[in-house]
C-alpha cells in the first residue's frame, strides 16, 4: 500500500482560509434570486482565478454561482470512476458574516478562549468537548462578533490545496476529478442549479463535516412548513366579539408546543424535532416557518401530522380564521442512496485511515449538499472538515485538522485509482 508524503509540504489551505472567511458570503432564506445573495459570488470569482492560476483550463463560473472545474486523470487505468469533491461558499444567515476578523491561537494550552471583540464570547473547554483533543495545536477563532465562516469555508480551502497538492505532484496517481463549489447550502438550495449532467462526476465527497477522521453517511431527512394565518381583523377600539388576532393565535400555536421534547433543544441521537424559525405579520394575517428532521419519512409524516393537528385543535376557537399548511421537500437521509454503493464510503474510510487517523463513522443531525446530490444521482457522504460550533459566534477550526483533511482528500483520489 503506497503511502502519500506531505512531509515537505508547505500547505496552501490556512492561507487560502484566512482569506477567505473576510469575504462576507451570508445567504439569505428570504430571497427568491439565485444564488440568495450576489455576494457569494465574489468569492466564487477568486476561487475560479485560484484554480487558472494553478493551471486548470476546465474552470467555470455559472450564472447561478456555481464553481466548476476539473483535474485532469493522470494514470493509465482507463476504469477509474470521476470523483467530485464539494463544498459550498455561503455562510449561515444565523449570526453575521460581515467584517470577520480570523485570529489563530498558537500553541493552544488548554485553556478557555476568551474571544477580544465580545469578551462575553467565550470558548469553553467544558461546552465544546472536541478542544480537548486539541492541545498543542493552533486554533482559529473569529474575534467575538461574527461567526468564523469555517463552515463551509475550511472545506473550500481543504480542496483548494488538495488540488493544489495534487497539480504539484503528479506522482499521486488518480482519475478524473471535478470540483464543485455551491451556493446557499445554508438555506437549504445548494444543489438547485447544479448540472448534473455537467458535473460528468460517478461519485462524490462533501467536505462539511465536524470531528478529525470522522465520515457521515447518514443524515436528517428534512422538510419546511410555512403556515400562513388568517385572522379577523377590525378596529381594536369595536373589536368586542369581532376581532380574531393572527398573531395571538400564532403566539398559541408556538406556546402549544412541547417543552420537554420535539425542539431541538431537548433533542439528540436519532430523535426528530419541530423547530419554529421564523414569524411574521400582524393582527390581520401572521405566518410562521419551521424546520421539521427525522431520520425517516415516517417520522418527518407523524410531526408534520402533529403540528396540523395542533393547529387545528387552536382554529376551532376562532370560527373566522383560517390556515394555510404548506410542506417542502428540503432532502432526504443519504444513507438510502450509500448503502446501495458501498465503496463510496469504504474508500473513504481507507483513505482516512492512510491518512494517520481512526475513521468513524457518524450520523449527522442535520444535512449537506450530498443529501440531495445522493438523490440526483451522485452518491455523495460527508468528510470532515474540521469545523466546530458553526452558527455561532464560538465557531472554531484547528490548523492540524485542515491540513489532515486535505491528506484525506488526496488519498481518497488515490484510493479510488489503486482499487480501479
Amino acid at each position: 500500500m503506497p503511502t502519500t508524503s506531505f512531509a515537505d509540504y508547505s500547505y496552501s489551505a490556512i492561507d487560502r482560509f484566512l482569506r477567505y472567511v473576510q469575504i462576507d458570503t451570508q445567504s439569505d432564506p428570504q430571497s427568491s434570486t439565485n444564488p440568495s445573495t450576489e455576494k457569494q459570488k465574489n468569492l466564487s470569482r477568486l476561487l475560479v482565478q485560484e484554480l487558472r492560476a494553478m493551471g486548470l483550463a476546465d474552470v467555470e463560473l455559472d450564472e447561478w454561482g456555481y464553481v466548476y472545474a476539473t483535474i485532469p486523470a493522470n494514470t493509465d487505468k482507463t476504469t477509474v470512476p470521476t470523483i467530485c469533491f464539494c463544498s459550498h461558499v455561503d455562510t449561515s444567515p444565523d449570526v453575521t458574516g460581515a467584517g470577520v476578523k480570523p485570529i489563530i491561537h498558537y500553541n493552544w494550552n488548554g485553556s478557555d478562549i476568551r474571544l477580544p471583540d465580545d469578551v462575553t464570547q467565550v470558548i469553553r473547554v467544558g461546552d465544546h468537548p472536541d478542544l480537548r483533543q486539541q492541545i498543542g495545536n493552533d486554533i482559529i477563532t473569529g474575534s467575538g462578533t461574527t461567526l468564523l465562516g469555517a463552515d463551509n469555508k475550511a472545506g473550500v480551502a481543504e480542496i483548494m490545496d488538495a488540488a493544489n497538492y495534487l497539480l504539484t505532484h503528479p506522482d499521486v496517481k488518480h482519475g478524473r476529478i471535478r470540483l464543485l463549489f455551491t451556493p446557499d447550502e445554508e438555506v437549504g438550495r445548494g444543489t438547485e442549479k447544479v448540472d448534473i449532467q455537467k458535473l460528468g462526476a460517478d461519485f462524490g465527497y462533501t467536505i462539511d463535516g465536524e470531528a478529525l477522521g470522522t465520515l457521515e453517511d447518514e443524515t436528517f431527512s428534512a422538510d419546511s412548513v410555512r403556515i400562513t394565518i388568517q385572522g379577523v381583523s377590525t378596529h381594536p377600539g369595536f373589536a368586542k366579539g369581532k376581532l380574531e388576532n393572527a398573531l395571538k393565535i400564532a403566539a398559541e400555536l408556538l406556546t402549544a408546543l412541547p417543552k420537554e421534547h420535539l425542539s431541538p433543544e431537548t433533542t439528540e441521537g436519532k430523535e426528530g424535532f419541530v423547530h419554529p424559525t421564523h414569524l411574521d405579520g400582524n393582527q390581520d394575517q401572521a405566518v410562521l416557518e419551521f424546520i421539521i428532521r427525522d431520520f425517516n419519512e415516517v417520522g418527518l409524516q407523524e410531526k408534520e401530522t402533529y403540528l396540523q393537528n395542533k393547529l387545528n385543535d387552536i382554529l376551532a376557537h376562532y370560527p373566522g380564521s383560517s390556515a394555510q399548511m404548506v410542506v417542502k421537500e428540503q432532502y432526504r437521509n443519504m444513507k438510502e442512496v450509500l448503502d446501495q454503493h458501498p465503496a463510496v464510503v469504504d474508500n473513504a474510510l481507507e483513505a482516512i485511515r492512510r491518512s494517520g487517523l481512526s475513521a468513524e463513522r457518524r450520523s449527522i443531525r442535520g444535512g449537506t449538499d450530498g443529501s440531495r446530490l445522493s438523490f440526483m444521482g451522485l452518491p455523495c457522504p460527508n468528510i470532515f472538515a474540521g469545523e466546530h460550533a458553526f452558527h455561532s459566534r464560538l465557531e472554531w477550526v484547528s490548523v492540524q485538522d485542515m491540513q489532515k483533511a486535505v491528506e484525506v482528500i488526496v488519498n481518497v483520489a488515490q484510493v479510488w485509482e489503486e482499487r480501479s
